[in-house]
């Protein structure tokens, strides 16, 4: 039970260590606004991505009747993406002086603003699907509720650690290298866009893988 509780974190934990918005956004918001909303906004990611992941232990019966709500919900965030990506390159062409990110500058709560952009995350359906189809036919994930159960708090957990590294070894290296909110801006532009184009070639060519 311990194993698949450590394997559930490990999976989320390494699935969140490539620079992504979401990780850079949990930097932005400990650098602008402190640990602590940090923290709330990745517990808010965690909470979602463990949903994700029930759906997947569930099976794909659920996803596949729903097929038509996770792809509106692909096009959604391409657009979502791009427009957020295009907003923090013009505010930090417009910046004289230190301002918050783009995606900050609301009174959103960071938990709601985490389940948020989690849930705007839709390619963590297939990554847990494949992930825990490949560990039920290796018989290393058993088909019961407390291994599935501990699995799902591991990877909450893991997520969670995964956002801790950006949310304190971000906020390290920035205030390091004193990097300013406009570059802060700049990065988050290059992040979106990315994740955009990135989002645009799956929703084209592999809208359900």
């Amino acid at each position: 039970m311990l194993y698949i509780f450590f394997l559930g974190f490990l999976i989320s934990f390494l699935g969140q260590l490539p620079l992504g918005n979401m990780s850079f956004t949990a930097t932005q918001i400990c650098i602008q606004e402190g640990v602590r909303k940090a923290w709330q906004y990745a517990v808010g990611v965690a909470l979602v991505e463990m949903i994700y992941l029930r759906l997947a232990l569930r099976g794909m019966d659920w996803v596949v009747r729903h097929k038509t709500l996770f792809i509106a919900l692909g096009w959604i965030t391409v657009v979502m993406f791009l427009v957020l990506g295009i907003l923090a390159f013009v505010t930090a062409r417009k910046q004289s002086q230190e301002k918050k990110a783009v995606l900050l500058s609301n009174r959103l709560h960071r938990f709601v603003l985490g389940l948020m952009m989690s849930a705007l995350n839709p390619v963590q359906i297939p990554f847990w699907f494949l992930w825990t189809s490949t560990l039920i036919q290796t018989n290393v994930l058993q088909v019961a509720s407390l291994p599935f159960d501990l699995f799902t708090i591991g990877a909450g957990l893991g997520t969670i650690t995964g956002l801790a590294v950006y949310i304190h070894g971000g906020n390290w290296l920035v205030a390091r290298h004193q990097t300013s909110n406009k570059t802060l801006n700049q990065i988050m532009g290059i992040i979106f866009m990315l994740t955009a184009l990135i989002q645009l070639y799956r929703m084209l060519f592999k809208p359900w893988i």
